[in-house]
Order: structure tokens, then C-alpha cells, then sequence
């Protein structure tokens, strides 16, 4: 089904990023950002220098001026992940959907100026850490603290599962500065790799994912300055986190389409060519009849995905309806890519084939920004009028 979202303008970005993809997402780019457990820092810069990476950050900044129109974004997404390069989608997520956005929306102009130019241009990477050894979904109950003291904070805790943590230069971190779990009871600090005390520790092995680095990190009496206290308010942090979490998930649920797109894709391409018992896997009727189910599925998905973006970019896609595309797309993206592995036969699970790889990092995207059943809370409570 043709989809209607996209202007000459996004097509012309299309371009752009497809020139991007043919140089820079390489087998061997591929393979080392897979050994390495991280994207290098170079194919970030390449990505800012081409105009493809830096979208969110607004023109006056150095950067692409897009956050509201996400479908430069899903552009950027649906091309790279067609190239196998979950990882890579992944990091560009993190900096342009999690990071940056805090900035736009809550920093301080003095924020805003010392941070945003150089993430616009990739010097400067971000991160966004929620996640702690004992609080995932239920974000008020973490642990982190951040004492009040002259000039500034100390912060102490820890922070787990954090993407892009192992690289992050600039870490958007949520903590404690009140008693209780109140939403006034938190607050988010800026803190930046080199404070004394504050240690990345260990990027861990992952499922999927392989070339996108996760991280843990602990803070030991962090002093970190009120110049880096997001909004320049304390008390404001769920609510912050509260007003970008809808682009969290819908990003979630973008790449989630993507992955679904381009497994079937590969499939096709792949039930077409390849014989058995001296036809196509595709002339038989199971197979025929499963890539049905697919297509029109993915179809559905795009529909549902496409009227989300221009929602976002327009105002309209409340914290409920985010959290119903990002359960909802990323359950079907797992139906799409257990039947496409399948109609690979034993290939599927050979990891040099990219539905593979695609199959490991669709996993998490039922577990991270919220999990699905935490999804399915949020959405039921509304609608049965319970808070």
C-alpha cells in the first residue's frame, strides 16, 4: 500500500542518506562496530557532516531544525536498518530522539548554547539515564541522589542498561533531590564525562545490538554545578521525562516498523531465488500464504506508525497513544521477524544473514523505553479512568 506522509523534500533526504549508507555502512563497518561493541566516533561525525545526523537540533544551533517533523527521522531509520545496521539506527536514536530533545525543550539558553552546536555536529554524544540496578519501569524508585550543597550537587548511585553509555560525553541523568517519590521529589542534572567521581563501567554483552554500546555507571560524590541542572528548576524532573517520553516511544515503535519492512524485504528477495525439492520456496502455498500475512501486516503497521509521526508533528500524540504505538508495533514487529527467520530456514540463524541480526535486536524493543506490559498499564488506566 503506497504511503502518503512524505514530500519531495523527504524524498530528496532519502537520497541523501542512501548515498550515506552506500559509504559509510560497509560489511567490514558492520563487523568492527559488532568487535568493538560501540559506533566509532568517526561514522557519527561523517553522519553530522552529511546532514543526517543532528535533525532535532534546532537550525540556530548548527543542526537539521526537524525534531517536529519526524519523518526525517523515520527516513533515516527505514534506510539504515534496510542496510542491516540495527546498531547503527540505534546510536543515531539515542543522540537525535533522547538526548537532544531535553535540551531543546528544557535547557536554558545557556544549555542550549554550550551543548547543542557540538552535538550537532557529533563531538559531543549523548545519553539518557533512567535505569537503575533496581528500578527499570517504575521510575520513582530510583536511588540516585543529588544533595543540595553550595554551588551545586553531589550525586551518588548508579545507573544500568544505559545505551550509548560507554561513549556518552554528555549524560542527561534523572535523580533524587527530595524525599519521597513524588513527581516534585525529582530532578534532571547534566553531567558530563570527567567529573571526578563519576565512573562508565563495563559495556555488557548483549542479546542484540552487538555495535551499540551499553553501559553501567556509577556517580561517588559527583559534584556537578547548578549551571547543569536541566530548566534550571529543581522538582521539574518526572515531569520532564513525562514530556518526552511520547517521542521516546514513538521512536521505539518507528524502528520497530522499519526492522519489520526490511524483513520482509530480505525474505522475499530470498523465498524467490532460493529452490527446494525443484521449485521456489515462494511457489509453495505456505510459504505464499505466510508472506501474505506479512505484507498486508506491515502494511497495517506503516499505516498506524505514518498517522503517529504527524501526530507528533503536530502536537497531538499524547503519552497514551505513544505508549499504544510502541507496545503495539513492537509485539507485531516480533510476529514479522519470527516468521521471516522461519522461511530462512537454517540461514535465518546464521548471523552473517541480516534477519539474524535483526531477529536478536527486536527483541529488546518490547523491554526498553517502558516496557510492554508497563504500555498496556498506562493505556488501560485511561481508559478505565483509574491514575
Amino acid at each position: 500500500m503506497e504511503r502518503d506522509i512524505y514530500d519531495e523534500d523527504h524524498e530528496a533526504f532519502r537520497d541523501l542518506v542512501r548515498d550515506f549508507v552506500k559509504r559509510y555502512v560497509t560489511n567490514e563497518a558492520r563487523a568492527r562496530w559488532d568487535a568493538d561493541g560501540e559506533v566509532d566516533r568517526a561514522t557519527m561525525r561523517a553522519a553530522a557532516e552529511a546532514g543526517i545526523l543532528g535533525l532535532s537540533v534546532p537550525e540556530e544551533h548548527g543542526g537539521g531544525g526537524m525534531l517536529r517533523d519526524y519523518r526525517f527521522r523515520t527516513v533515516v531509520n527505514e534506510e539504515i536498518v534496510a542496510a542491516g545496521a540495527g546498531s547503527l539506527a540505534g546510536a543515531f536514536g539515542i543522540q537525535d530522539d533522547l538526548a537532544v530533545p531535553y535540551l531543546v525543550h528544557m535547557g536554558t539558553p545557556e544549555q542550549q548554547a554550550k551543548w547543542l552546536p557540538r552535538m550537532a555536529t557529533a563531538e559531543v554524544i549523548g545519553a539518557l539515564a533512567m535505569t537503575e540496578p533496581g528500578a527499570g519501569s517504575d521510575l520513582r524508585g530510583i536511588r540516585t541522589t543529588a544533595k543540595k550543597v553550595d554551588g551545586g550537587y553531589l550525586v551518588n548511585g548508579a545507573k544500568t542498561f544505559i545505551s550509548s553509555g560507554a561513549t556518552a560525553d554528555l549524560v542527561v541523568t534523572f535523580v533524587k533531590t527530595g524525599e519521597g517519590n513524588r513527581p516534585d521529589a525529582f530532578s534532571i542534572l547534566l553531567l558530563e564525562d570527567g567529573m571526578p567521581g563519576f565512573e562508565h563501567h563495563r559495556k555488557l554483552e548483549k542479546l542484540g545490538f552487538h555495535g551499540h554500546d551499553t553501559a553501567e555507571m556509577s556517580f561517588t560524590d559527583v559534584f556537578v554545578p547548578d549551571e547543569n541542572l536541566l530548566g534550571g528548576v529543581e522538582g521539574h524532573g518526572f515531569i520532564q521525562l513525562m514530556t518526552n517520553l511520547p517521542l521516546e516511544r514513538l521512536s521505539i515503535g518507528v524502528a520497530a516498523v522499519a526492522a519489520a519492512q526490511a524483513a520482509f524485504d530480505w525474505t522475499l528477495a530470498y523465498t524467490t531465488e532460493r529452490q527446494a525439492f525443484g521449485e521456489r520456496i515462494a511457489d509453495f502455498q505456505n510459504t505464499r500464504f505466510r508472506l501474505a500475512d506479512v505484507a498486508a501486516t506491515v502494511d497495517a503497521l506503516w499505516a498506524y506508525v505514518d498517522r503517529a509521526v504527524v501526530a507528533y508533528g503536530n502536537g497531538k500524540l499524547s503519552a497514551e497513544e505513544a505508549a499504544k504505538v510502541k507496545f503495539w508495533t513492537t509485539e507485531r514487529e516480533w510476529e514479522v521477524l519470527d516468521t521471516c527467520l522461519q522461511l530462512f530456514g537454517g540461514y535465518g540463524y546464521i548471523t552473517e544473514y541480516p534477519i539474524a541480526r535483526a531477529f536478536a535486536d527486536a527483541r529488546v524493543h518490547r523491554i526498553y523505553g517502558g516496557s510492554n506490559e508497563i504500555m498496556r498499564d498506562i493505556v488501560s488506566r485511561k481508559l478505565v479512568g483509574r491514575r
